[in-house]
């Protein structure tokens, strides 16, 4: 396949392309307040979502179509690209119509064949950059599909944003990032700019430095960030919404790597420990799951809750498969006896809950006549 750039006249290929703007359009004022002080600190090009697909119906789904004028306003007024996401064909010939200048393919949209195929009919003939977020799981060839339907129609101008991948698991990120993924996808397509979306991945402003460093330090082409003129205010995502100035300490703090080194930095690989713990953790929190389902199972098959020969299994099979990965076996054997004394409490708690459940509660007395 061979992909055009998405550069736009004006703007320079200099690492990162940043794409910065509001979760949603929600008031006009609101839209060019943030623009305005986008502009100010060297932004480009400005994102705003004006249909907003929600999980459930009652939530704020976006303005709609009327917010298409407030983004030709941002672009008359400063100067600005300007981009908006959209999932049907209704949705795209709306936003050519209204001057948009990149479309953005969300990951619920990228999830589904039949809505991006939509999608790639309606932009046949049309010369417009298109960013294809990840789609919500981690199913590599869905994005791959995504990519070659539009292709396929045409469009040739194409970049991909990185925003994470849902997981039921709990951690510290709102999206796992999963940084294999996008790496692979860098191998099958080297042409292709791949983009960071530090706010949905993060779900936290306070995660938003980092994970574009991390982008950055991967050799990410640009950053596409949520930024609200009043981000406590936001009518959608508020916690992972930041300032125009924040965007701007952001921006300034980051270390742009031309070159790529042999060893990394000590901050790098400190940010490596970070993401392992917290993996560490979140698999930790999954097997004292699986543990209360086993008290589960213990308690309605009538099973004592230590099983003393599952135990020693456990300690000589682990210790030496700790042993062949260049780990200590009693370093192993500790770490073992730590989560099995969380995993035999777990179960514990789970009896108790269920027998506090099973007690008979007391009748109330009824006064007699």
């Amino acid at each position: 396949m061979k992909f055009e750039s998405i550069l736009l006249p004006g703007i320079d290929a200099e690492r990162p392309l940043v794409i910065a703007g509001p979760c949603s359009a929600e008031t006009e004022e609101q839209v060019l307040a943030t623009a305005k002080q986008l502009a100010a600190v060297g932004v480009k090009i400005f994102r705003a979502g004006v249909w907003k697909p929600r999980t459930k119906p009652g939530g704020f789904d976006g303005i709609g179509s009327p917010a298409l004028e407030w983004l030709r306003r941002v672009k008359r007024e400063t100067g600005m690209y300007v981009t908006t996401e959209v999932a049907t064909e209704k949705h795209v010939d709306e936003a050519l119509k209204s001057g948009v200048d990149l479309l953005w393919i969300g990951t619920r949209t990228t999830v589904n064949p039949f809505a991006v195929q939509e999608i790639a009919d309606a932009l046949k003939g049309v010369d417009i950059p298109v960013l294809i977020k990840n789609p919500m799981s981690p199913d590599i060839e869905l994005w791959v599909g995504a990519i070659e339907r539009l292709y396929n129609a045409g469009v040739k101008q194409i970049a991909l944003v990185h925003r994470g991948f849902s997981s039921s698991d709990m951690t510290v990120y709102r999206n796992l990032p999963q940084w294999h993924i996008p790496i692979e996808m860098k191998r099958r397509y080297p042409s292709l700019p791949m983009l960071c979306d530090p706010s949905h991945m993060g779900g936290r402003r306070d995660l938003i430095l980092k994970l574009s460093q991390q982008a950055m330090d991967l050799n990410y082409f640009g950053l596409m960030i949520e930024v609200h003129c009043c981000p406590d205010k936001a009518w959608s995502d508020k916690e992972q919404q930041i300032t125009p100035d924040a965007l701007k300490q952001v921006l300034d703090g980051l270390v742009i790597r031309d070159t790529v080194q042999t060893t990394e930095s000590l901050a790098a690989l400190r940010d490596q420990i970070d993401d392992l713990d917290n993996e560490l953790l979140r698999l930790l929190s999954k097997r004292m799951r699986v543990s209360r389902e086993i008290g589960h199972y213990k308690l309605e098959h009538g099973m004592p809750i230590l099983q003393t020969q599952r135990y020693d299994h456990i300690l000589t099979d682990r210790s030496s498969h700790g042993e062949r990965m260049n780990m200590s076996g009693d370093f192993i054997k500790q770490v073992l006896e730590v989560i099995h004394s969380e995993s035999i409490r777990q179960q514990m708690v789970v009896m108790e809950e269920v027998k506090e459940k099973e007690k008979p509660k007391p009748k109330k007395n009824r006064p007699n006549g």
